[in-house]
């Protein structure tokens, strides 16, 4: 059993168009409405796969109730902390030439009870099913300190589970003292916990040491373009995979973080289907998350020899 938390939810909109035309009234070509946030991407992932997952996730009004029923029939077993405010909805707008606006809500606020109802549901579900991973995705709403997370990854490591953290700013500095499995920045998440630009897959290597030795027991970062790096105790590994056309990147890297898990969240193998899920999702519309068929594990390389000098696209 994988459980997720996405402490801040979303419905997301995503309309597909062949360029976006600034002030004027634009058609989309296509359009689908996908249960969102980074957790629950995982749990989609997961469910996918075939594994068992429960996504704990705070929900209100008519927008949380239709998140809610999207999940169930995708076969997730969700957990819900009810609230006094609406989830939000988040806009995408997918250009035919790859281009990516997104328009993300800022969410409700959490009330201190909420806040509090959240953290002793996710703590005793997390015992209550044996879960052996906790995922902990996304941004922290209104009304949750920066240390939510860490004080999260030190009440369920208590009980057994590894905990993965994929988040960014003060939380995720917050979250490495308390010793997490695994965190999971991209590049632009890794250069800001750091406080300097990366240019190379080298430069994102030290990165994501730096990060260890400040707590992390594993450091999974994703480079979009430029492949994955893995770094651990046991190794350091770089992976990559050829994508022709890219169709939307969203929830690609919640996509490798479920494929990371799901391979038992160590080592190269677990590298090598976190590359694998993130390929796929990147030739997907919106932020559908990839079934096995979508999986091209043949493309995927993965290896100790890292290609430090490699530039970061972008």
């Amino acid at each position: 059993m994988i459980v997720t938390i996405t402490p801040n939810p979303s419905l997301d909109r995503t309309y597909e168009l062949a360029a976006l035309a600034p002030g004027e009234v634009n058609r989309a070509a296509h359009d689908r409405l996908d249960p969102g946030g980074k957790g629950v991407n995982v749990s989609r992932a997961l469910a996918a796969a075939g594994h068992r997952t429960r996504a704990v996730l705070p929900l209100g009004g008519f927008s949380g109730q239709l998140l809610r029923e999207l999940l169930r029939r995708q076969g997730i077993e969700v957990a819900p902390v009810a609230i006094d405010g609406d989830t939000r909805i988040n806009v995408s707008v997918a250009e035919a030439h790859g281009r990516l606006t997104k328009i993300n809500a800022v969410g409700p606020e959490l009330s201190a009870a909420e806040s509090a109802a959240l953290l002793s549901l996710v703590r005793e579900d997390c015992r209550g099913n044996g879960a052996g991973w906790l995922a902990c995705c996304g941004s922290l709403p209104r009304g949750l300190a920066p240390e939510w997370y860490a004080e999260l990854v030190a009440q369920v490591h208590s009980g057994g589970a590894r905990i993965a953290v994929d988040t960014s700013g003060p939380a995720l500095l917050a979250a490495l003292g308390a010793r997490p499995d695994v965190v999971k920045p991209n590049r632009e998440e890794l250069a800001e916990a750091v406080g300097r630009p990366l240019l190379t897959v080298g430069d994102a290597l030290e990165a994501a040491q730096e990060l260890r030795e400040r707590g992390a027991r594993q450091v999974l970062t994703s480079l979009g373009a430029a492949g994955m790096l893995l770094v651990a105790e046991e190794g350091r590994w770089y992976g990559s995979a050829p994508v022709a056309v890219v169709r939307s990147d969203v929830g690609a890297g919640d996509a490798s973080l479920a494929g990371f898990l799901g391979a038992g969240g160590t080592g190269p193998e677990a590298l090598a289907a976190a590359v694998a899920h993130g390929a796929a999702a990147v030739r997907l519309p919106g932020s559908v998350m990839p079934a096995p068929a979508d999986l091209d594990p043949a493309a995927v390389v993965v290896t100790a020899d890292i290609p430090r000098e490699r530039p970061l696209c972008g």
